[in-house]
């Protein structure tokens, strides 16, 4: 198998999922899209939250979203429900969502430029909920 770059990744996974401007992605919120926060604790306790947003790390993004998951969150969108992931900077999260067309989100996207992104348009931001409850499995926590 050939090499491929980071660039062609990124371009084939965008190519598959649609990409949203951070005011786009938050008018989709309010007619009901799904926003996924895929960002590390840290980034949130330090930059704060999207309202409404439903976090769940990139690190098990696939498991509590799968329906067939036997760790699927409470909390995750159907397969037929438009589902936006966010990231830092908008990069990792067009390759998570390309993972969730793979799994049958046929209306899965991305914000492009992220959180740093929506943060720089003037949207909406909220303290980071508390901490996980003892015992909680990562990404299983209802939306901020």
């Amino acid at each position: 198998m050939a090499r491929r770059t980071l660039e062609e990744l990124l371009a084939e996974a965008r190519s598959r999922i649609e990409r949203l401007e951070p005011a786009q992605a938050w008018a989709a919120m309010r007619e009901g899209a799904v926003l996924v926060d895929i960002r590390s604790d840290a980034a949130r306790e330090r930059d704060g939250v999207v309202p409404g947003s439903l976090h769940v790390p990139r690190t098990v993004l696939e498991w509590r979203l799968d329906p067939d998951s036997a760790t699927r969150s409470p909390h995750a969108p159907g397969l037929g429900e438009r589902v936006l992931v966010l990231c830092e900077h908008g990069y990792s999260s067009s390759l998570a969502a390309a993972a969730l067309v793979e799994l049958g989100f046929e209306r899965a996207g991305d914000v492009a430029g992220g959180f740093e992104a929506w943060r720089a348009a003037d949207l909406p931001t909220a303290s980071p909920p508390p901490p996980s409850r003892e015992g909680e499995l990562p990404g299983m926590a209802p939306p901020a």
